[in-house]
């Protein structure tokens, strides 16, 4: 297909305008050959001819369009996103982008001839330059695509008002793409709905855990200094989990277990004892009591230079099983609203992830290792409907997964030829997984394979059998142990001591002061509120709502403030999350009468009364969590024989 100058100079434009590198590539050097352009003639009446099969874009282009703006223009006018499979001849995108309320519109597209066509005859150079209009190759899209759209605004706040609409009938001939971008999508979002946290109540533990556990945190050794004091100490690490397949690989893990760094979860370690495979690190990360467990055991000399790593939110029960058999350990953290808050920069920061092997590869990255090794990762039911090894503390079936009704969910099993059954929690653990390994092979940090020989497929990583990888890659023994990481001298513990203790009680006063004043905002909104059923005007009660709603938005304003507001967002996140994700629905509704505007204004003011009830509570709930929890951390204080200036931090207003 041939183009005259002003076209190919419309192209150029367009091209120049387009963010996205990769595709503005693949436009460049691509050959036009399946499709004709087809001119009708209304200026709006453009059409394509797919040459392959004789088909059309449209059956009546401007008949279509009108259809889809008069549909949009009704039912979606407040939408700030929409997504398109299709890019069309590009005019309803022209269109749509006239309403300032779409502040992008993402459409993928997997024919990208359509696009280099129409980029030729319109000029789309504004919309992409503003990044209103977002186009995808729908050939090219990976993991983290797929995260940085879901977990980024106003993506992720717009994520239970998403819908995927094809942009014409043309492209139900990709309705396995279509399926599949549809699902990425949805899983992208409601896993980054899940890292924002769903429980409040998880979060108050793991505040009240926090506070409990920091004297023990501030006087054992911080993290940053055990990543600069053994960084670069080997090349290969194995990373031991505890899915069915680990048993078989025992022998192995124990004939090159000195030839590699050996990174343990936590349930993994009881059974690596029993064969007499020692790690260099057992890793914690969960903060319920039952994971304590696996440290409620006297293995002697076993123990001896073997590192465990814990949150700083572990059950204090998890800290007295180490304690008692004298383990060397520290507690690190995550990096959360209130450990930012309390500026104990030296003791963290691990990666994200919920499980144990999410952390540890975190680790692994961190202490620079060039290669990577992942065995007992399973994540999915072995064929016998087991979820852990024989040896497992806790027994080879989790106890809610005996029932064989839970078994719904399946995917891409280890080598990729069939499908294993897995579950919702698992999905998440090898999505961050994965998410995390794509990062890294980006940055060429290092190279990921699995050895697990079964369960789940991981992308990103290279499968392998473990002996062969351990024959290839691991030639000599290490210099173990790893040289001792120091701590941090008896000035500076007793330095951060009484400063997070400072920090501590201002945000117990914080509490205070802000449940006050919320109580007061709260009170008065509600009286106005219940006041409207003494009003039959319409337009009277319209504008009373209008100024609760100013009023509502003066204490958000006041939410907003991180700095102010940083030692309460740890309690309020999840809450806030789940409440803006809801009040989007609402937000998007299209108001046609002022009936309809009022009824959306009303539902707008109940949900906030509703709202604000629960952040006083909640608020609330940390205040208490504070004082029940800081009696360990002045205990210390009183031992280090700084009773004075904790009193004097007490007595301070």
């Amino acid at each position: 297909m041939k183009f005259n100058k002003n076209q190919t100079m419309l192209f150029n434009k367009n091209i120049n305008s387009l963010e996205n590198s990769i595709l503005k590539e693949k436009l460049k050097g691509l050959t036009i050959i399946h499709y004709e352009f087809i001119l009708g003639k209304d200026s709006l009446d453009i059409n394509l001819k797919d040459k392959r099969n004789d088909t059309f874009l449209y059956k009546d282009a401007i008949k279509e369009l009108d259809v889809m703006l008069k549909t949009y223009n009704e039912k979606y006018l407040l939408y700030p996103v929409l997504y398109f499979y299709g890019f069309g001849n590009g005019i309803l995108f022209k269109a749509l982008l006239k309403n300032k309320h779409y502040e992008h519109l993402i459409v993928f597209e997997k024919e990208l001839e359509i696009i280099k066509i129409m980029f030729h005859l319109l000029d789309f150079s504004q919309e992409l330059k503003e990044n209103r209009l977002l186009l995808s190759d729908a050939n090219a899209l990976d993991l983290q695509d797929y995260h940085n759209l879901c977990s980024s605004n106003p993506f992720f706040k717009f994520s239970r008002t998403y819908f995927l609409e094809l942009s014409s009938d043309y492209y139900e001939k990709d309705q396995e793409e279509v399926l599949k971008i549809n699902n990425k999508l949805i899983d992208g979002f409601k896993n980054a709905i899940l890292l924002h946290g769903t429980n409040s109540q998880d979060v108050l533990q793991g505040i009240e855990q926090f506070i409990y556990n920091l004297p023990v945190m501030l006087t054992h050794t911080p993290y940053q200094n055990l990543l600069k004091q053994r960084a670069n100490l080997s090349d290969t690490a194995i990373i031991v989990s505890t899915g069915p397949s680990l048993t078989k690989q025992l022998d192995t893990l124990k004939q090159y277990a000195n030839k590699a760094t050996i990174i343990a979860a936590d349930s993994a370690y009881p059974i690596l004892a029993k064969h007499n495979i020692k790690p260099d690190y057992v890793l914690s990360l969960e903060r319920i009591l039952s994971t304590s467990k696996f440290f409620d055991n006297n293995f002697e000399k076993f123990d001896q230079d073997i590192l465990f790593i814990t949150t700083h939110l572990t059950h204090p029960q998890t800290i007295k099983n180490l304690k008692s058999n004298n383990r060397n350990f520290i507690l690190t953290y995550r990096q959360t609203n209130f450990v930012k808050y309390l500026q104990i920069k030296q003791f963290g920061e691990l990666y994200e992830g919920h499980s144990v092997a999410n952390i540890a590869y975190g680790l692994s990255i961190d202490l620079q290792y060039k290669n990577i090794i992942l065995i007992g990762q399973d994540l999915a039911y072995a064929k016998d409907g087991s979820s852990h090894p024989k040896e497992h503390i806790y027994g080879s079936y989790d106890a809610i997964d005996k029932d064989k009704i839970s078994y719904h969910l399946q995917t891409l099993a280890y080598g990729g030829e069939e499908l294993v059954y897995t579950k919702e929690v698992w999905n998440l653990f090898r999505y961050i997984l994965e998410k995390h390994i794509s990062q890294t092979k980006q940055l060429k940090l290092c190279v990921t394979y699995n050895c697990t020989e079964g369960g789940a497929r991981i992308e990103g990583t290279i499968e392998k059998p473990f002996k062969e990888v351990c024959e290839t890659l691991l030639k000599e023994d290490l210099k173990k142990p790893f040289p001792k990481v120091k701590n941090l001298s008896q000035d500076k513990q007793n330095e951060l001591l009484l400063k997070v203790y400072y920090k501590i009680y201002k945000s117990i006063r914080h509490c205070k002061d802000f449940k006050e004043e919320l109580l007061k905002s709260y009170n008065y909104i509600l009286e106005s509120f219940s006041n409207l059923n003494l009003i039959s005007n319409l337009n009277e009660g319209k504008e009373i709502l209008d100024y609760l709603i100013q009023e509502i938005d003066k204490i958000k304003v006041k939410f907003e403030d991180e700095k102010n507001m940083l030692d309460l967002y740890e309690i309020l996140g999840p809450l806030q999350t789940q409440f803006e994700l809801n009040l989007a629905r609402i937000y998007v509704l299209n108001p046609k009468t002022l009936e309809d505007s009022y009824n959306k204004s009303l539902l707008w003011v109940k949900e906030h009364i509703e709202f604000f009830k629960m952040v006083y509570t909640h608020i609330e709930a940390q205040e208490k969590a504070l004082i029940e929890n800081i009696n360990p951390l002045e205990d210390e204080l009183d031992q280090r024989n700084l009773e004075k200036w904790k009193e004097k931090i007490k007595n301070a207003k």
